[in-house]
């Protein structure tokens, strides 16, 4: 990594969390932003905090460390706890590691290094991918598709609607082969036909989704959102 990994810690017992402090130090591919004993205290900042990591204990007064973790998307969590039960809680949330106390310095290095891996990997993805069009091999950008449908002609085939007003016709692919390459968090599926850019949503209801895009005769686009795919639909807009 060019830089350190910017790392939050917490732990509402004052005794453990100096001791992560003191043993965080001695990592030198991390960097730590702030130390909190109180999980509500952090919450409250963290959207003025810039940091990559958070390890965290589980059990704590107000709100625990595996709730807190559901807060934090997009960022790395680690989790530290005197108790082994929590560790299949735990890996559910995508955790990077489970540590159990007393945490100890080799324990806490390996758990850093994972962290480091998974947010090098995460940087690393790229910001395109290479479909096979009417046209040929095209270089498609993320943040260019709006849109992906059904093609009218064959079902086989679907017509992405890029932020330019202009249509892309990819050749026999399905949806699941396009969900596995786009960035999970950017898009959805909302129905059979259609798979949405997040971002291109102007507003909705439980039936139907009106877009950015416009159609031939001006008004919005509106999109059809089936009910098996309104949970995740609104799990992705309050990322």
């Amino acid at each position: 990594m060019d830089s350190k990994l910017r790392c939050i810690l917490l732990d509402d017992e004052l005794p453990g969390l100096a001791l992560l402090k003191i043993l965080c130090g001695q990592i030198s591919e991390i960097e730590v932003v702030k130390a909190f004993n109180d999980p509500e205290k952090f919450l409250s900042e963290k959207e003025n905090l810039d940091f990559d990591l958070c390890i965290t204990d589980i059990e704590m007064p107000g709100i625990s460390g595996l709730k807190l973790a559901s807060a934090l998307k997009g960022k790395l969590v680690i989790f530290t706890t005197a108790y082994k039960h929590y560790a299949t809680d735990a890996f559910d949330l995508e955790a990077v590691d489970y540590i159990v106390k007393p945490v100890k310095s080799d324990r806490l290095e390996k758990a850093i290094h994972k962290a480091i891996q998974q947010f090098s990997n995460k940087r690393e993805k790229p910001a395109f991918f290479q479909p096979i069009t009417d046209k040929g091999r095209a270089i498609l950008y993320f943040r260019r598709i709006l849109l992906i449908a059904t093609a009218e002609k064959d079902s086989r085939d679907k017509t992405v609607f890029l932020d330019d007003g202009s249509k892309l016709l990819l050749k026999n692919i399905n949806f699941q082969t396009l969900l596995r390459q786009l960035p999970e968090s950017d898009f959805c599926r909302v129905n059979k036909r259609e798979i949405l850019a997040i971002r291109a949503v102007r507003v909705f209801s439980a039936q139907s989704i009106v877009t950015t895009l416009n159609e031939e005769n001006g008004n919005p686009k509106v999109v059809v959102l089936s009910e098996i795919y309104r949970s995740e639909f609104s799990t992705k807009l309050n990322d």
